[in-house]
């Protein structure tokens, strides 16, 4: 199925159905593809609102449901579950969906995960809205990864939707703690903003892809055809090393991206005696630096060599980290923690650049979809360790493990292979 109509695509070989459905690349995109592109960014900038929130209503959950940071942990393992539910679904789907409607798909169910949650539900429920957010960000941030990766310059596009999550998560903890903080407002009210946002992201996603929000019959006959090749799309997919090496890469990436935006609060008023109300908006500190990493650091990690330039980050991630858990101070703590998000902002774009070029066309959207899985696997597993483990000796533990997951990210980043070079003819021109 085609995920783009009239915006320049890679010179891959394609399938007949594909050439039917794919325009001549040019030099220039038209209006509808920025508009697409523009919807990809509002998609990703909800994802990053609901994402960027949590860590500053943790503590909030906490005291309100009386619970341990153990089974407040139990969130990040339903959001894990999504993204499971999500890859498993997502290449069957994709034999009857077209892409506006699989980005359709994901954005209704991060809002009916929202609506859920304006009334306070009781904590299970709590975390199912979790599991119905998680399921909508899996379908939407794959689809969008894979349309603009597949765009004239994508590493710049990528840069920019990436960007956009960062600046969701930017955003995200500044209204949440706005909203909580104050004596006349809960903490769940933050959720009727989230509600605001996903409903926009519905309409938009609806009105830019309009053209392939359809259905596709399937017949009879087709429908033993289709299931078969999805299975073996699957099979030809998990056969290649490459999406394993760079799964890996995402499990400590996004582990260590979570783990520092759920626990960062928690840590600094328990450990730094900080104040509540003031220590949530960290969080937007070190999102804020993913922001300005995201767009600062793409034009310069991709002129310098995408691999140099990401275990540089990863070094200098490592000294910030250790300023962070060495330096007693709340004010230290912040810088450290703005310009640790600053280095590691632009690695995921970095990553979604490199596997396009790793995994052949016609796995883009699945591989893409098995790598975020562990990437969730990894924001779900670090997290809950960190709580059941704060839980029994404290959350001071977070500093100790954050250094190691970041070790991690370095390792795995080197384990990657460079991409085979193509034959002149079939390079994607940027």
């Amino acid at each position: 199925m085609s995920t783009t109509q009239t915006q320049p695509v890679e010179a891959y070989e394609l399938t007949a159905e594909e050439q039917e459905e794919t325009e001549p690349e040019s030099d220039r995109l038209d209006k509808g593809a920025y508009l697409r592109i523009f919807t990809a960014c509002f998609s990703f900038f909800v994802a990053g609102i609901n994402d960027g929130s949590l860590g500053a209503l943790i503590p909030y959950m906490i005291r309100d449901y009386q619970i341990t940071t153990a089974i407040v942990s139990i969130i990040y393992g339903a959001t894990f579950l999504g993204w499971v539910f999500a890859a498993v679904t997502n290449t069957h789907l994709c034999q009857f969906l077209g892409l506006g409607s699989m980005l359709a798909l994901g954005a209704v169910s991060q809002l009916i995960g929202h609506v859920l949650r304006t009334w306070k539900p009781p904590f299970p429920l709590m975390v199912v809205t979790f599991w119905f957010t998680a399921i909508g960000q899996a379908f939407n941030d794959t689809h969008a990864n894979t349309f603009v990766a597949k765009t004239k310059g994508a590493y710049r596009w990528l840069a920019i939707i990436h960007a956009s999550y960062m600046g969701g998560c930017l955003v995200g903890p500044f209204v949440a703690t706005g909203i909580a903080s104050r004596q006349t407002s809960k903490w769940y009210f933050f959720y009727l903003f989230a509600v605001g946002v996903s409903a926009v992201n519905i309409l938009l996603v609806c009105w830019a892809f309009r053209d392939t929000l359809v259905i596709s019959q399937k017949t009879q006959s087709e429908a033993p055809s289709r299931n078969k090749d999805a299975l073996q799309l699957i099979k030809s997919t998990l056969g290649h090393r490459s999406v394993w090496l760079l799964s890996m890469f995402y499990f400590f990436y996004v582990g260590s991206q979570i783990t520092i935006n759920g626990w960062v609060v928690e840590y600094l008023v328990q450990v730094r005696d900080g104040n509540l109300a003031q220590m949530g908006f960290i969080p937007a500190a070190f999102n804020g630096g993913c922001l300005i990493g995201r767009l600062v650091l793409a034009e310069p990690t991709y002129q310098f060599g995408e691999r140099r330039m990401v275990f540089f980050y990863c070094v200098v991630a490592i000294g910030l980290q250790l300023v962070f858990w060495l330096v007693p101070n709340i004010i230290a703590a912040a810088v450290a923690v703005s310009f640790l998000g600053f280095v590691t902002g632009p690695l995921f774009a970095t990553g979604i650049s490199l596997g396009t070029k790793l995994f052949p066309h016609e796995n883009h959207a699945t591989a893409l979809g098995y790598v975020f899985v562990f990437a969730q696997m990894g924001g779900a597993f670090f997290p809950i360790v960190t709580g059941v483990v704060a839980s029994r000796v404290g959350v001071k533990v977070l500093q100790p493990f954050l250094v190691g997951i970041l070790s991690g990210v370095t390792i795995s980043w080197l384990l990657i292979p460079q991409p085979k070079s193509l034959p002149s003819a079939t390079l994607h021109q940027e």
